[in-house]
């Protein structure tokens, strides 16, 4: 959806030589992506939104836009595709809410229940009341809510393609997060092609699909977010991402993701301990889960208290002092281990059923083992 060719933008310094302030990067981000461009200050990245949007001209180089070059698009019809969003929101303050967010769908014509129906929906998505704050005016909302209002004041036309400069990067933290995760899951459901800029590498963790990281006006490094972490390419990347960059790898891996992958072996209360123990003496495990008619979990037996012995599970069996849910990720699960001191827990999906289980050491060769989920397929000119 987004492909920029040898993209160059060169400015003059004050002494009068030129300076590459983006120099010669190649980039392909596909339909429905987040691709966030990662670095320090003044590498390159608003530099590279804006040629996209046709705020700064190209020194070099070519923009396409779902394969049309934008040098070939007139400047309206160019921006009616692309929605912007910046840290400064820019609100106008003698607008309503409502007037704000349909700025240009008014601008394009749209007729005004239409409008008002756009408007409601899109406040919905971020967990604002459409009823209690469409009449209001930006002084009478926290930064906060003005933050989400500059968000979906961008997608009230529909635009494929959504820029975003350091949109939350204004806002406490936690509002960000909780923007975060609205947004999150907005993109869940819009699936628009995003591209965002930002120096923090969480939230680029956290919101990327992609990451291309900038420095000196070059992309270094373009690969998913387990990819950055598990190989970053050079020192300046490893530097970039913190030296606590395996730790973060498991904020990117959600239980669901561990448990999907194994076979579910369980017991029943009423099940007999010689059958558990031949259960478990099959399948090389030191306990097995009990759980309800339900599918629910009670608690655990062990296998060395089932040999040769003589009853059913309900007779030795241990509750769990805590489970993890599928939607955590692996450094909730960890956190969750080491404060019960445990070392494997159940995992249950949405209906409190047992998927699974991860244990320490399931983690642990996760992380030294370098494996990614997921490499991303990059062809360079």
């Amino acid at each position: 959806m987004i492909k920029l060719e040898n993209l160059t933008k060169q400015f003059a310094q004050k002494n009068g030589q030129p300076f590459n302030a983006v120099d010669n990067i190649n980039l392909n981000v596909p339909e429905g992506e987040m691709c966030v461009l990662l670095g320090p200050s003044g590498c390159g990245k608003t530099t590279t939104l804006k040629m996209i949007n046709r705020l700064i001209a190209p020194t070099g180089g070519n923009i396409l836009i779902n394969g049309k070059n934008t040098n070939e698009l007139d400047t309206v019809t160019l921006r009616r595709n692309i929605g912007y969003v910046i840290q400064q929101i820019g609100l106008f303050p003698n607008m309503t809410i409502e007037e704000n967010i349909t700025v240009v769908p008014r601008m394009l014509g749209w007729e005004k229940a239409r409008c008002k129906e756009r408007a409601s929906e899109l406040m919905s998505m971020v967990a604002l009341d459409p009823n209690k704050f469409l009449h209001r005016y930006p002084r009478e909302m926290s930064g906060g809510q003005q933050q989400r209002i500059g968000v979906i004041r961008a997608l009230a036309a529909d635009p494929p393609v959504l820029l975003m400069d350091e949109p939350f990067g204004a806002v406490d933290p936690i509002n960000r997060e909780a923007i975060q995760n609205e947004f999150l899951e907005m993109q869940r459901q819009l699936k628009k092609t995003v591209m965002l800029v930002s120096h923090d590498i969480d939230e680029a963790l956290k919101l990327g699909d992609r990451i291309a990281v900038f420095r000196q006006g070059k992309i270094v490094q373009c690969a998913s977010p387990d990819e950055l972490l598990a190989k970053p390419a050079n020192e300046f990347i490893g530097s970039f991402v913190g030296q606590d960059r395996t730790l973060k790898r498991l904020l990117l891996v959600q239980a669901g993701d561990v448990t999907g992958q194994q076979p579910t072996v369980t017991a029943r209360e009423s099940t007999s301990l010689p059958e558990a123990f031949s259960i478990m003496d099959d399948n090389d495990m030191r306990s097995i889960t009990v759980v309800d008619d339900e599918g629910k979990p009670l608690g655990f037996v062990k296998r060395r208290e089932t040999r040769g012995a003589t009853g059913v599970c309900a007779d030795v069996l241990h509750p769990f002092r805590v489970t993890g849910r599928a939607e955590d990720n692996l450094r909730i699960v960890l956190s969750k281990l080491y404060e019960h001191n445990m070392v494997w827990m159940p995992i249950t999906d949405e209906d409190g059923r047992y998927s699974g289980e991860i244990s320490q050491d399931y983690i642990a060769d996760y992380l030294s083992s370098g494996r990614t989920r997921r490499v991303l397929n990059i062809h360079q000119p």
